[in-house]
């Protein structure tokens, strides 16, 4: 009984700490994003005015005009980190509003998906080869058109650096959000159905908000195409690695 109350006594210095970085970290986010977010409608949802790429840079550029080290701001944020959790679940609201469509088109959406996650993974390996990157760079970044615990967890069991895929897989989310669907409207995929996948596939969470912006049939598939997108590219992205990794690094 001693030894347990002398290990809780040494925890309160860390548990004060995590109240005291929680007490403006999670204010700033929030603050932050609420301000990007009146920014976005003030200019009437425009995919440029992003929410959150306009937060992030709020928040980045307050932690270095302070000089506070990130990883101060990320122990006070992890209530927020624990919410993200929950609004991934809470996806499957839309998804179960949209549920007859979904079972009429099962077999073309489980097929769509596997091809734009084999895509995604091979087109990321075959340009970084073809551009002289590293084989840790193939490594980091094979799994990043994924959503980020994910992408984490094969670069790391691909020996890569988990830092550099959760990089990579914010940036393309940004960039899928603001420039995605325009891309999508100029090559002439209109159908809801369609963009929504795509936004899930190659823009993950940040593509599914914008879609879910949009409209909820949208935000039901992108919440489908990021899902299943996930468990296709864990399942695919380490055997094609090792398939054809050797070759793209002597290449």
């Amino acid at each position: 009984a001693m030894s347990m109350v002398n290990d809780n006594l040494a925890a309160l210095p860390q548990l004060a700490a995590l109240v005291q970085n929680a007490a403006w970290s999670v204010p700033l986010t929030v603050t932050f994003y609420l301000v990007a977010l009146w920014l976005f409608r003030r200019a009437k949802q425009s995919p440029l005015v992003n929410p959150v790429l306009l937060g992030m840079a709020g928040v980045m550029t307050t932690l270095h005009l302070t000089d506070t080290p990130y990883e101060d701001y990320f122990n006070g944020s992890q209530a927020l980190h624990f919410l993200l959790g929950t609004a991934t679940v809470a996806l499957a609201i839309p998804l179960h509003q949209q549920l007859q469509h979904l079972r009429r088109t099962a077999l073309p959406l489980v097929l769509s998906v596997g091809a734009g996650s084999l895509t995604a993974a091979l087109s990321t390996l075959f340009c970084i080869s073809w551009l002289g990157g590293s084989e840790l760079t193939m490594r980091s970044l094979a799994a990043k058109s994924t959503t980020t615990p994910v992408a984490m967890a094969i670069a790391e069991q691909l020996e890569g650096l988990p830092a550099l895929a959760a990089v990579a897989v914010i940036i393309t989310g940004i960039l899928g959000a603001i420039f995605g669907l325009g891309i999508l409207r100029l090559t002439g995929i209109v159908d809801p159905r369609a963009q929504g996948i795509a936004l899930g596939i190659a823009a993950h969470g940040i593509g599914t908000a914008r879609a879910l912006q949009v409209s909820h049939a949208l935000g039901a598939y992108a919440g489908l195409g990021m899902g299943l997108s996930a468990l296709f590219t864990a399942l695919l992205v380490p055997p094609v690695w090792y398939l054809l990794g050797p070759y793209l690094v002597t290449g």
